[in-house]
This record gives structure tokens, sequence and C-alpha cells, in this order.
């Protein structure tokens, strides 16, 4: 029996349009050959060198919102190991976005409940040794990609043995079904393609949370 294909995925738990992408892969995982390995990135790090140029109500959230549940989430990956982060994901990401609970204490506290991990974990909301770690993760993931996107970001194998990796895709609601295995098949093939860079287009509607 063949292997399945890993499918790294970076992630901050602030972001919905880095939920809707998960919920995408997570259906793509149904119906191809692939498993999903997931990783931390930090929209806080992402931002911290160029605050200045943010529009004010953004610095304030990444101040107040984005820190402490990324903070938690490396601390659970380091106490626990990688293989907590996906079900620590979707309980925070059913917490903080489908039950429109943001990423505040008592989603997070409420996450790792679910997620059954212990709450001795919140301890790492306002500072953790872990900070190193962090931005291990987050560089590991944003050097794939470059400094000018976001979370998430994706990285697969290419047919030559490299990684192909990409931000997004940025979609709402996240595709099922065939459709959702349509959308993965067509983003690898078009990020397969050496010297391929963007395809955008602008958004008319906010996430949609199943």
């Amino acid at each position: 029996m063949s292997q399945k294909t890993p499918v790294d995925f970076w992630f901050d738990p602030l972001c919905p349009w880095a939920w809707m992408t998960s919920r995408w892969v997570l259906e793509v995982e149904k119906l191809r050959d692939i498993e999903v390995r997931w990783h931390v990135m930090s929209l806080a790090v992402l931002n911290e060198d160029k605050l200045d140029e943010l529009p004010e109500e953004y610095r304030e959230m990444l101040a107040t919102k984005a820190w402490g549940p990324v903070r938690v989430v490396i601390a659970a990956q380091e106490e626990h190991g990688a293989e907590v982060l996906g079900d620590l994901y979707t309980a925070l990401g059913t917490h903080i976005h489908n039950r429109g609970e943001g990423p505040g204490k008592e989603a997070v506290a409420a996450a790792l409940k679910d997620a059954g991990l212990p709450q001795s974990l919140m301890d790492h909301w306002d500072a953790t040794p872990y900070e190193p770690q962090l931005r291990a993760s987050h560089k590991e993931g944003i050097d794939k990609v470059g400094q000018e996107v976001g979370t998430p970001v994706i990285a697969v194998p290419g047919p030559d043995g490299e990684q192909i990796a990409f931000f997004g895709p940025v979609v709402t609601p996240a595709p099922k079904g065939e459709q959702a295995a349509r959308l993965w098949d067509g983003t690898l093939a078009v990020a397969s393609v050496p010297g391929f860079y963007e395809i955008k287009r602008t958004r008319t509607q906010g996430p949609i949370f199943d």
C-alpha cells in the first residue's frame, strides 16, 4: 500500500480564512490520498515589523487578540506532541469562528477541554517559554511563500521531490465533495507550474461558517 502524500498546513487560529481553507483540506483528505500535518504560524509575528503601515483597528486586534491563542497552541504542541494540533485547531475554530465566540480566553479554554488537553496550557496565554519554537514554526512556513502573504500556507511534495508551497486558497464557504477535490487538483496544477505566482479576484463576501 502506498503511503499517503503529506500536506503541511500552517495556520493561525485567529484567521477566519485559514479556518475555511482548513475545512476544505480536511474534506479533500476524505477524497484524495493525502494526510494533513498541522503547524503553527502567527499573524502577530508576520506583522510585527510593519505595524505602522496597518490600520489602527488591525493593530489593536493583533495586540489584544493574536498572541494568546498561538502561545497556547505552541505550548500544546511542545508539551503534548504535534499530533494534538489537528483536534485542537478544530476545537478552536469551532468556538472562535463557527460559534462566534472570538479568540478570548473562555473560547480557548473551552477548546482545550474539547480536545482533551489540560487547562494548565492557559498559563501560556500572556507569555510562554516556547516563543522561539513559535517563531521557528512561523518562519518555516512563511519562508516557503514569502513575506507578502499570510495564513494559511500549504506545502506539498512536487514531482521533483521539492515542496510546492502556496498561500490559500481563500474560499468561502468551504467546498465539499467532488467540488473540494476538483479545487485541490486545480490548485496543485497551477502551483506546480514554474514561475506561477498568483490568481486573485476581489472578495464580495465575508467568511461563511458551517
